[in-house]
């Protein structure tokens, strides 16, 4: 019995969030409706409330869901690129590119920071830093970069492929904006390569 509750509580709450996934897409955050999104997946307010708190929690559960596939797209991208230093480049590249999708645009990149604040304290975001941090520390003890601090490093090369991909996400023109931020992203990860003497 327990357990099939469990199972309907887990399934309301994939509902859920598919159902808002679409909304936010579709409407954006300030737009979606709760009644129609509930009523839509055949649940009440009250599983909402129960689940997720109030919308806003529904969208921080929408945008987890969202960021976490990004990292992971990211990082299958970086995993094919070859060597860790192209990896971890194409990595962020990826990242930047994700940022032309209508989807991760408006959910992920304006309206979550509007609603959910600082993208850099997102779970999602710190599980993404700590991979990055791993890679970092990964090439300066291969020699490939310069033995800076590794958080430091993973910090700031996450945030200039977070702030990239803000910029895309806010510009009236993202296909003119993305290979300028790719490229500047690329000369300032590349400070980071050791130089041979």
């Amino acid at each position: 019995m327990a357990n099939r509750r469990v199972e309907t509580m887990e399934e309301n709450r994939r509902k859920l969030i598919a159902a808002a996934r679409k909304a936010f897409a579709e409407k954006g955050y300030a737009a979606a409706s709760m009644d129609e999104l509930t009523a839509e997946v055949g649940l009440t307010r009250g599983a909402l409330y129960h689940n997720f708190g109030d919308k806003r929690g529904l969208l921080a559960a929408v945008v987890d869901q969202i960021d976490t596939e990004m990292a992971s797209r990211a990082q299958e991208i970086g995993a094919r690129a070859g060597d860790g230093w192209q990896g971890l480049l194409a990595e962020g590249v990826a990242y930047i590119e994700m940022a032309l999708d209508p989807e991760v645009q408006r959910i992920v990149l304006l309206d979550g920071p509007a609603v959910l604040g600082d993208p850099s304290q997102w779970p999602s975001q710190s599980n993404c830093l700590q991979a990055t941090r791993q890679a970092v520390e990964r090439l300066i003890g291969q020699g490939a970069l310069k033995p800076v601090d590794a958080e430091a490093a993973a910090r700031l090369l996450s945030g200039a492929a977070l702030n990239a991909a803000l910029w895309i996400a806010a510009s009236n023109e993202p296909q003119e904006v993305l290979p300028k931020a790719v490229e500047a992203f690329g000369a300032l990860a590349a400070g980071l390569l050791k130089t041979s003497a």
